[in-house]
């Protein structure tokens, strides 16, 4: 692929590290955030990044900050949007980055779970519009969905799906654009599922993360779970399921224990508290321990 300008959309937890993995494979980039203070902090951030896994805190200098949507994008061949979960405002911002990029930008949005058509709709060309949904934390994980819209053009889909290999990453085509794609439906399956058990008395939140991660977790990064099944035969497959899954949570939405959790302002890392106790001593060594860990293992 021909050297590209990439531009990044926001640059909070996930725009930054965007920036940060097409930078350290030599691309120019630009990231606009609308919010001073932010806009301040992104190279710290990314130079933070950079030392936590012994790389060239250098490559945060190729990264050049913006304050305005239209400078970002005016010359950019990629645009990828990565602000929160909100349509409203994601469609707000593609009016307005079509309007100001090149007509030939391919146009990504770093959506979770929005269906793709639902958040392009806006746009007068939505052939070169998809998603690009990456794993936090981007810069390490190599996992990137791209995920094809009702009227995305399989060229654009190619050249997306290029761009991404020359940087490392390992992307997969997500063909049919449904709510949080492939990997968002399997983990949040499984969340469900972790939630239910404590919500039941099964369990309290520690033994369930044990459990995840002192057993079929470990083998995960080289065991797909269809490899698994496949492995351990499709008949044995077939006889578990007949006993656990008439068994299994099947709340058609949130469980009432994390609602509980979100209206008590238990939400996690961030506020001391969620399905389990954190200090800023402990939310930092998990955080490390899997830079650590990505780092040595991609």
């Amino acid at each position: 692929m021909q050297p590209t300008r990439i531009a990044v959309i926001g640059a909070g937890l996930m725009g930054h590290g965007i920036a940060q993995a097409f930078a350290m494979a030599g691309y120019a980039v630009g990231i606009y955030e609308p919010d001073p203070e932010r806009r301040g902090a992104i190279r710290d951030q990314v130079r933070a990044n950079l030392r936590l896994v012994g790389a060239d805190e250098c490559v945060a200098d190729r990264i050049a900050v913006h304050g305005g949507l239209a400078d970002a994008v005016a010359h950019a061949s990629v645009v990828i949007e990565a602000v929160p979960e909100d349509l409203d405002l994601k469609r707000r911002l593609f009016v307005e980055i079509e309007a100001a990029a090149p007509r030939s930008a391919l146009l990504a949005s770093n959506t979770s779970a929005i269906p793709i058509t639902s958040i392009m709709s806006v746009l007068k060309d939505r052939r070169r519009a998809m998603g690009t949904h990456w794993w936090n934390p981007p810069h390490l994980v190599p996992l990137v969905e791209v995920v094809q819209g009702e009227e995305t053009g399989a060229e654009e889909i190619a050249a997306m799906m290029a761009l991404l290999c020359s940087i490392g990453k390992t992307p997969v085509h997500v063909r049919k654009d449904v709510p949080g794609f492939i990997g968002n439906r399997l983990q949040h399956a499984m969340w469900r599922e972790a939630i239910a058990l404590v919500q039941s008395g099964v369990c309290d939140a520690e033994t369930v993360d044990t459990v995840v991660k002192a057993s079929f977790g470990r083998r995960l990064a080289v065991l797909g779970p269809l490899e698994n099944a496949d492995l351990v035969g499709t008949d044995l497959t077939l006889q578990v399921h007949r006993t656990i899954l008439p068994d299994l949570d099947g709340t058609p939405g949130p469980l009432p224990l994390l609602e509980d959790l979100v209206r008590a302002g238990h939400l996690g890392m961030k506020s001391g508290r969620g399905f389990r106790e954190w200090n800023a001593e402990s939310a930092r060594t998990v955080r490390e321990a899997l830079a650590r860990h990505l780092a040595q293992t991609f």
